[in-house]
């Protein structure tokens, strides 16, 4: 069935539904990994947002439920130029077309991605609609007027839940303050030891520091971190911070962090999503690719880390505590900075 893809800019594109068919408005981005479609689809950093992968062929090796990184789709909708109907995986439990269409969001296809890439690349990130008949002026006005808000509270877990490999081997207790938290996060701590107890955004640092944690993961999330519906885990973590427990901040939680420290952050062009992204490390001088999904970035000349491509800030050291703007768990790869989660235990061992 023909659908429309409506910019803000006045772009109209045309292609083919697949998975549900519906009217959705969100914030389009692009992602530039060759695989790693499931983690993409089910990460809660996408809330509010249509994602569009760069890539030409999605869905080649189907379905796999385990690689899911959250219980949940995160993106409004996803847009691909191949959909693939007949995936080849000894894992695979479906198609994608199937997966979307069980979780009611709205695919489209056939369009000319490579465009729509640079069209965002050359104006910035904008909004857009999916649609099943050609705009009206109606529709554009809904497009330019959509805003993603209180998305942390969205996404966030709403219970105290716990994660351990092995009692036996248990060495250290950590508290995840989940935002949106990808499930590798509490999956590389567990494999190294770590009691893992995820707590809801709006968990008062009483109640954490409760339980007596050796450290405090701040996870990923979703949504601008300046928005003013963000304040009070701003406050929190600069009272977390005051107790001398070791904090490891990844994506969002990095750029909470940076502004319970007094740093300000800004919107990206068009941000960084995908698994090529490389950083350079300014102490060692090393360079890393990295797995990124994020649209803002922290505004410091003094960070741990730097974006080759554009020389944003990637990571910042406050001494006990660290984070850092990309994903060490990345669980669709690469690994190269996975020793991150060992320099965090190895400071709580400080």
């Amino acid at each position: 069935m023909t659908a429309y893809l409506v910019l803000e800019n006045g772009t109209v594109m045309k292609g083919e539904y697949f998975g549900a068919q519906g009217e959705i408005t969100g914030e389009v981005v692009f992602a530039t990994g060759m695989t790693g479609y499931l983690e993409t689809l089910t990460d809660q950093s996408y809330y509010g947002q249509i994602v569009l992968q760069t890539f030409p062929l999605i869905g080649n090796y189907g379905v796999i439920p385990p690689d899911f990184e959250s219980a949940n789709v995160g993106a409004r909708a996803y847009i691909v130029k191949h959909p693939c109907k007949n995936p080849s995986n000894f894992r695979c439990e479906g198609t994608l077309d199937s997966f979307l269409k069980e979780r009611g969001i709205t695919g489209l296809y056939g369009i000319d991605t490579r465009a729509l890439t640079r069209i965002i690349r050359e104006n910035g990130v904008m909004n857009g609609k999916i649609m099943a008949a050609p705009p009206t002026n109606a529709d554009f006005a809904e497009t330019k007027a959509y805003s993603i808000k209180n998305a942390v509270a969205a996404v966030s877990s709403r219970t105290v839940t716990k994660t351990v490999r092995d009692s036996q081997a248990v060495k250290k207790r950590v508290a995840l303050m989940d935002f949106g938290a990808k499930r590798g996060i509490a999956n590389a701590l567990a494999a190294r030891g770590c009691e893992v107890w995820s707590f809801p955004h709006d968990t008062s640092a009483q109640e954490i520091l409760k339980i007596k944690p050796d450290g405090i993961m701040l996870s990923n999330g979703p949504g601008d971190p300046a928005e003013s519906a963000n304040n009070g885990i701003i406050e929190t973590l600069r009272v977390l911070q005051k107790s001398g427990v070791t904090i490891f901040g990844i994506c969002l939680g990095h750029q909470l962090m940076a502004l319970a420290n007094g740093y300000s952050t800004r919107k990206l062009k068009f941000g960084h999503r995908g698994a090529n992204q490389p950083v350079k490390e300014l102490a060692t001088g090393r360079v890393y690719i990295t797995s990124q999904n994020h649209g803002y970035a922290v505004v410091a000349d003094n960070g741990s880390f730097v974006n080759v491509n554009d020389g944003t800030c990637e990571g910042m050291d406050y001494g006990v505590s660290f984070s850092v703007q990309f994903h060490p768990e990345a669980c669709s790869g690469p690994l190269d900075t996975s020793f991150l989660f060992d320099r965090f235990i190895e400071r709580m061992n400080k």
